[in-house]
């Protein structure tokens, strides 16, 4: 049973993005948080174009331009969701401003989980897990090199150590302490 998005702190509908390097958690966090809040999941990876995880199974990483309309895609969804009146987590890497600025454009008020980790942590996970199109230590240097981190006044940021409930506990006690 899922609880509604008003019982967490949430108006509704809301628009979620959970952020952070590949590895980071962002498509199991972005599950248990939708599940927690009432909302539809989506994970952002599943709308890459062919060609981009062509290029990203190859061990390129994708340009701004690579990413443009994969993120005009994800701001589309926002849009379509809120329109419907439904609560939406998408799980995204977001890795620089203006990927979440353009985000944004589908959902002005979008609240950001951002998860962050050690370098080892994230390569541990991603030598864990198994086929996947995104792979190595080199595309993880790459995407920690890309990282424009958010402030404190664009996301909430949880270390990716601590316990999936603790991290979505902490950022619904954060997102209704800045309501």
């Amino acid at each position: 049973m899922t609880t509604s998005s008003r019982s967490c702190g949430l108006s509704s509908p809301s628009c979620l993005l959970v952020m952070g390097v590949s590895g980071s958690g962002k498509s199991y966090i972005g599950k248990l948080l939708a599940e927690r809040t009432g909302a539809l999941f989506i994970d952002g990876d599943d709308h890459h174009s062919p060609e981009n995880i062509a290029k990203m199974s190859r061990g390129e990483p994708l340009t701004d331009e690579d990413r443009q309309g994969w993120l005009a895609t994800l701001a589309g969804l926002y849009r379509e969701h809120q329109q419907q009146g439904q609560s939406l987590v998408i799980g995204c890497s977001a890795l620089k401003r203006q990927y979440r600025n353009l985000l944004r454009e589908g959902a002005p008020a979008l609240e950001i989980l951002y998860l962050h980790g050690s370098h080892e942590v994230l390569l541990e996970r991603l030598n864990s897990r198994g086929q996947h199109f995104f792979a190595g230590e080199h595309m993880l240097k790459s995407q920690l090199a890309t990282l424009e981190m958010p402030g404190d006044d664009e996301a909430i940021r949880c270390d990716i150590q601590m316990t999936p409930d603790a991290i979505i506990d902490n950022f619904l006690a954060q997102l209704a302490s800045r309501r």
